[in-house]
C-alpha cells in the first residue's frame, strides 16, 4: 500500500466497535486495491498527491455548499500555485463542489443540490455511525460528518476517488471520515452494524436490484436508516424500464423502476416506513462539463432537439429519494 494512503485509524476505530468483523478483510482490499501494479495511473495519481503543499489550514467548513479548507490567505501565491496544478492531477472530478484555500474545485456534479433535498427529511445523523455506498472523492461523507455523524464510511471501487479524498483529506484532517477502495457486495455479510446507510446513484447500476437491497439491509442495524437514490421513471407499480443498450450513453443502466414499484422493491426486502422524500428531474445546472470534468456530461446525453428525452429516446434522468427503516 502506498505510504501516504495510511488507514491505520480506521482499522483500530473498526476494531474496537460493531464493525471488527470487517477490519481484517477491508486491510486486504486496501493492499489489493491501491497496489501500484495493478492500475499504471496509480503512480501519477500518487505523484499528484505528493506534490500537495504543505499548508497551516486556518479553519474548516463542513457544512457550506463547497465543503472548505482554509482561506487563499493561508499559502503564498507559490504554495497556491503548487496546489491547484496538483489538484488538477486528479482530473475528473466528479462529486463536489470543494475549496481548499481559494481554489474552487467546481465538480461535475452539484452535489450539494442532491444534500438539500435530503437532510431535513431523513433522521439525525448525530452521532451516528454513517455507511455511504458509492461515495467517489467523499464530498457527501464531509456532510455527514458536518451534520454530527460519529463516523462515516464511504465505499468506492475508484482507484481515483480514493486518491482524491486522501488529497482533500490531507486539508480538512477529519478523523471521522474515511472513503475506502471498496465495493458493497464485498462487505462481510450480515454486519448489522450501521445506522445511516446511503445508497445514491447506484442502484441502477447492479444487475440485481434485489441483491442490492439486500446487501444494504445486512449492512445497517436492526431499525437503522436506508437513504436510497437512483434514477426512475414516471408511472404505476410494476412498470420498469429495461434499456435495450445504452441509457444517457451508458452501457451499465439495467433497471429503472417507477417510485411505486420501487417501493414495493423495498416492502418486498423486508424494509418498512418506506417513504418518497423527493423527485427532480436532472438538470444541467446540477450536472454540467467543467473545468474540474471536462469530459462529456449530461447535455451531451440527451436528444439536442428534445431535453425530456436522452440520446436513445428514453424520458431523461428523473431522480428520486427514498427512505426506509430495516425492520427490527
Amino acid at each position: 500500500m502506498i505510504p501516504a494512503l495510511d488507514y491505520t485509524l480506521l482499522l483500530q476505530l473498526l476494531q474496537s466497535s460493531s464493525l471488527d468483523r470487517w477490519s481484517t478483510q477491508l486491510a486486504e482490499h486496501i493492499s489489493y486495491s491501491l497496489d501500484i501494479q495493478r492500475n499504471a495511473d496509480i503512480a501519477r495519481w500518487q505523484s499528484a498527491l505528493l506534490a500537495l503543499p504543505a499548508i497551516n489550514i486556518s479553519t474548516v467548513d463542513l457544512n457550506a455548499s463547497a465543503v472548505t479548507a482554509g482561506s487563499a490567505a493561508d499559502c503564498n501565491q507559490q504554495s497556491l500555485a503548487q496546489l491547484e496544478t496538483a489538484l488538477h492531477g486528479l482530473h475528473p472530478w466528479r462529486k463536489g463542489p470543494f475549496e481548499i484555500c481559494g481554489v474552487a474545485i467546481d465538480t461535475e456534479w452539484r452535489s450539494d443540490f442532491k444534500w438539500e433535498r435530503l437532510i431535513h427529511a431523513i433522521e439525525p445523523l448525530q452521532d451516528r455511525m454513517v455507511l455511504d455506498v458509492g461515495c467517489g472523492s467523499g464530498y457527501h461523507c464531509w456532510r455527514m460528518a458536518g451534520a454530527g455523524a460519529e463516523l462515516v464510511v464511504g465505499i468506492d471501487p475508484t482507484p481515483l476517488f480514493i486518491f482524491q479524498y486522501w488529497a482533500l483529506q490531507q486539508y480538512l484532517q477529519d478523523p471521522r471520515v474515511w472513503v475506502v477502495p471498496q465495493r458493497l457486495e464485498q462487505l462481510p455479510a450480515q454486519l448489522n452494524a450501521f445506522d445511516s446507510v446511503f445508497s445514491m446513484g447506484i442502484l441502477y447500476h447492479r444487475r440485481s436490484p434485489f441483491d442490492h437491497l439486500l446487501e444494504l439491509r445486512e449492512a445497517l442495524r436492526p431499525s437503522g436508516q436506508l437513504i436510497l437514490e437512483t434514477l426512475v421513471i414516471e408511472g404505476g407499480e410494476g412498470e420498469v424500464l429495461v434499456p435495450e443498450a445504452r441509457y444517457s450513453k451508458l452501457g451499465n443502466v439495467w433497471f429503472i423502476p417507477t417510485c411505486a414499484t420501487l417501493c414495493s422493491w423495498l416492502r418486498k426486502m423486508k424494509f418498512e416506513n418506506v417513504e418518497v422524500i423527493d423527485v427532480t428531474v436532472t438538470t444541467s445546472e446540477e450536472q454540467r462539463t467543467t473545468e474540474w470534468m471536462t469530459f462529456h456530461s449530461l447535455k451531451d446525453f440527451l436528444n439536442p432537439q428534445d431535453a425530456s428525452k436522452t440520446i436513445e429516446g428514453y424520458p431523461a434522468p428523473r431522480r428520486a429519494i427514498i427512505t426506509a427503516n430495516k425492520k427490527s
